[in-house]
Parts: C-alpha cells; structure tokens; sequence
C-alpha cells in the first residue's frame, strides 16, 4: 500500500513502511522512551521491545481519504509523565513527516504497551 500525493513537481507515492519507520526514529529520539512495542501483544500481556529494524511492528499507518492517521504502540521509562511522553511523540513524529517527506498528519495517536525500568 502506498500513500499519493501531488506536488508543485508531480506526483509522489510513498510507501507505508517508510512513513512508519520515520514516524517509529521520531519517536525514539524523545526523551522517555524506551522502545517501541509490538501491536499484538504476546499472550502474558508482555511487551517485546522492537529494535530499529522492526519499527514497522509497531507503528500502523491509516489513510482514509486524504487524511493520514498514524497509531504508536511504543514503552516509556519509568518515572516519567506518561501525558508529556506522549505529547512529545505526537508533535516529534508530526514535525518529522511534514519535514521528511512533506506529509501532514490529521492525528497520532499514542498507546502505552508498557512501562519499564532503566538503568
């Protein structure tokens, strides 16, 4: 699947899973993240961290229409106000689409898959 758009220079086709691995480097640069989960949690309610490869695991891109919407299924730090992380991601990853590719977002949206301790 991919998303199309046109420009002042043509036409453009991104893929999803190139949206979503800048969307998943956007959100890893912000202060109290620890990783990014899986979508589908594992059957004890454990989330696994996915590395830099897998971003595309955790990230869903949805196009209805013109309008893009991204879900985040990331894992914060403890100790950290989960609001303000989650707040952080959403502008990070907005800012970074309309830089990168020049993409605009209508919403992303945030959900919490765990909380863990870092040394």
């Amino acid at each position: 699947m991919t998303i199309e758009f046109h420009n002042q220079y043509g036409n453009v086709s991104i893929t999803k899973e190139v949206v979503s691995t800048i969307a998943g480097g956007a959100a890893m640069e912000c202060y109290g993240i620890v990783g990014m989960a899986s979508r589908k949690q594992i059957k004890d309610g454990l989330s696994e961290i996915l590395g830099k490869e897998n971003f595309t695991k955790g990230v869903v891109v949805r196009q209805e229409d013109d309008d893009l919407m991204i879900d985040m299924y990331i894992i914060v730090s403890y100790g950290t106000k989960v609001s303000e992380v989650a707040h952080n991601v959403q502008n990070q990853v907005k800012y970074a689409l309309k830089k990168m590719v020049g993409l605009d977002v209508v919403s992303v949206n945030i959900y919490i898959h765990g909380v863990r301790v870092t040394n």
